[in-house]
């Protein structure tokens, strides 16, 4: 029997227009659309940044997948995607990276396992 995969359950959406400064802890997924300042932290969780996003910060999650404007380091335990028209200022530490046409990355990566 053929299983199908679940979608993702969005724990926290962040709107346009909307600002947080500090630190962003979570479980689960959450999805960005308008801008954090700080840190944002997950053991297990999935961050969708999305294109209307901009984060101003270090990242530190299981999954990355960036679409917006990230301004600091991303540190992933599993994997970082990122689409265009995702612009990514900083360095990448993960052990799977998949960064589409259309991007801009200026940093470093490794990769880690």
């Amino acid at each position: 029997m053929l299983k199908t995969k679940k979608p993702d359950t969005i724990t926290m959406l962040l709107g346009p227009g909307t600002t947080i400064e500090g630190t962003v802890e979570f479980e689960n997924t959450v999805r960005l659309e308008g801008n954090v300042v700080g840190k944002i932290y997950s053991t297990d969780g999935k961050l969708i940044i999305g294109e209307t996003a901009t984060v101003n910060g270090e990242i530190m999650v299981n999954v990355a997948i960036i679409m917006g404007r990230v301004n600091g380091n991303i540190n992933a335990g599993k994997r970082v995607e990122v689409y265009p028209p995702g612009r990514i200022e900083g360095d990448i530490q993960s052990p799977a990276l998949l960064i589409k046409s259309g991007v801009i990355f200026n940093g470093n990566c490794s990769m880690k396992v």
